[in-house]
């Protein structure tokens, strides 16, 4: 705390000490016992107060056959705490409490305290008793520490929860592909290619995509091979010979069905790729072996040798195989320009049924009202079964407080993943349940679950470990500041402090409040003053006691 803010209760002002004979007598001289508390200003760490009291007797103050009881209490705001008290005796008295010698002595105890609501407004005082022979005497009651700091309890304990994000691509890659064949050994495009139903489906592609206005052909390739017998220094002459034959077949084929991007021409040669993936899909007996050959020789040569050595086999590639290699591909990349945000939210309104699952989770996570995305994930629910729409609509019960209707979408989800697995943590935590919330972030595992269990360090006290889960934490800064702060990090707290929020504001009060800055503690309590709780708080925080 500020070095301002005076402890009330610290060193009693009297030098000289006169030997007592009676308990009145160590009445008139308590103001020659000096009191000193450790923590100056008390303050709760998990719902506990503790601090070290150290009582300094001068010599010739205690009466060496007088018992002093002496009782901690803890006054506030709507009631008082007391401890059992502590009991010493003068060095005569053979009773068994601690002895306080004629030379006087420094008794130092623990005292120990429940948090109940109002202590944050309080003091800590000393109540003394002395008894000698059948008289008693309480002593002038001795304040030892005012105020109790409650900064901890400002840990924002909701936890937080994510969406699982969908998979909705704004841009979709398209292609429209065309493709001819050659003879054998032959690179001249023959007339009956350019009229084949390949070509004339790519031409019906090419006038659909020029008359869809969310579709653009942004590249053509052209494509050219040649089938993998007959030598690879050949087949790549070949294969280049089809790539210019191609290209001038591709201007016929668009002559009338204009394409308005790049072109791209290629020569790939052997098509080995093409080989395997035609053997693949057929129903030749000995595929299997065909594969296993290209996938154990890389050389070319090779792979051309062994499979004309399976003679049956290769008698069957060369009727149904190896001409359909004897190509040249024309690719049409597209790019399909999806239904923007305002789109989707218009739909949601007047077409739902249009939309898939992914635009479905895209439109909820875009809808501004949770009771629109509530009936957006229920729709994809529905309609596909959507698991990630059953979590995203008990994220949204999380952030509407309806823990009973979360808890109950949280029962049917399938995927029991690090999302699901944070969210039950959270749910536990709402609950109070904190070794239960602890077991599930920890089983989650993900940067959101650590910031979650940063929560559960700050309200056992552990602010260190809170600090540094939170170092690393986006978005709101409000918990991340309040560990800087708990761990006295003032500079790092500032620098966090970035998120506009009435509690935020509080805190930075408090970063401003301890570095002595006292018009920003007026500027920032003005700013958190618009949330009442906050103002109410402020009135009574002792972090703003040399301020009011």
């Amino acid at each position: 705390m500020k070095k301002g803010i005076k402890l009330l209760s610290s060193a009693v002002l009297g030098l000289a000490a006169v030997a007592c004979s009676s308990p009145e007598k160590m009445a008139d001289m308590a103001e020659n016992v000096t009191v000193k508390c450790d923590p100056a200003v008390l303050e709760v760490v998990a719902g506990e107060i503790d601090a070290t009291v150290s009582v300094t007797y001068p010599a010739d103050y205690f009466h060496p056959k007088a018992i002093l009881e002496v009782t901690p209490v803890l006054v506030y705001e709507g009631g008082e705490a007391a401890m059992e008290p502590f009991m010493y005796q003068g060095e005569k008295v053979t009773d068994n409490y601690k002895t306080i010698p004629s030379e006087g002595s420094t008794v130092t105890e623990k005292v120990h305290f429940t948090y109940v609501p109002g202590m944050e407004k309080g003091y800590l005082e000393l109540r003394g008793t002395v008894m000698h022979k059948n008289k008693s005497v309480n002593l002038p009651v001795k304040k030892v520490a005012d105020g109790t700091n409650t900064t901890y309890m400002l840990v924002n304990k909701d936890g937080k929860v994510d969406y699982i994000p969908d998979s909705y691509q704004e841009i979709i890659k398209q292609t429209a592909e065309g493709q001819i064949l050659y003879t054998i050994n032959s690179s001249t495009v023959r007339n009956s290619q350019l009229r084949s139903e390949s070509i004339k489906s790519f031409q019906e592609a090419l006038d659909e995509i020029k008359a869809n206005e969310r579709k653009e052909i942004v590249s053509t390739d052209i494509v050219a091979y040649a089938s993998p017998d007959g030598g690879e220094e050949l087949n790549a002459k070949l294969s280049d010979k089809r790539s210019t034959s191609a290209e001038k077949a591709f201007g016929k084929v668009t002559k009338k069905h204009e394409v308005e991007a790049p072109v791209n021409v290629k020569s790939i040669g052997q098509d080995w790729e093409g080989f395997q993936e035609l053997v693949a899909q057929s129903d030749i007996a000995d595929k299997d072996l065909i594969i296993r050959v290209l996938s154990m020789y890389s050389d070319p040569a090779v792979r051309e040798r062994e499979i004309k050595n399976m003679s049956a086999v290769y008698k069957t590639l060369a009727k149904e195989i190896l001409p359909e290699l004897r190509r040249a591909r024309f690719i049409a990349n597209v790019e399909f320009t999806n239904y923007s945000n305002e789109e989707l939210l218009q739909l949601i309104e007047e077409n739902i049924d249009v939309l898939d699952e992914e635009a479905l989770l895209r439109a909820a996570s875009v809808a501004k009202e949770n009771s629109a995305k509530e009936n957006v994930y229920k729709k994809a629910i529905e309609k596909f079964n959507s698991d990630r729409a059953q979590y995203n609509l008990a994220v949204v019960y999380l952030n509407e407080d309806k823990l009973d209707a979360a808890k109950a979408a949280l029962a049917k989800v399938q995927d029991q993943n690090a999302y699901w697995q944070n969210a039950m943590g959270v749910v536990a935590l709402r609950e109070g349940n904190a070794a239960e919330a602890a077991k599930y972030f920890k089983a989650a595992g993900s940067q959101t679950s650590k910031e979650n269990l940063a929560v559960l360090d700050i309200l056992d006290g552990n602010y260190a470990a809170a600090a540094e889960k939170l170092a690393d934490a986006q978005g709101c800064c409000h918990n991340k500041t309040l560990a800087y702060i708990l761990t006295g990090q003032l500079d790092k707290a500032a620098a966090s402090a970035k998120c506009a929020s009435p509690s935020v504001s509080y805190l930075k009060a408090i970063i401003a409040a301890r570095q002595g800055n006292a018009e920003e503690v007026k500027a920032n309590l003005e700013a958190a003053g618009k949330v009442e709780a906050l103002a109410e708080r402020a009135a009574k925080d002792i972090e703003f006691a040399q301020y009011r």
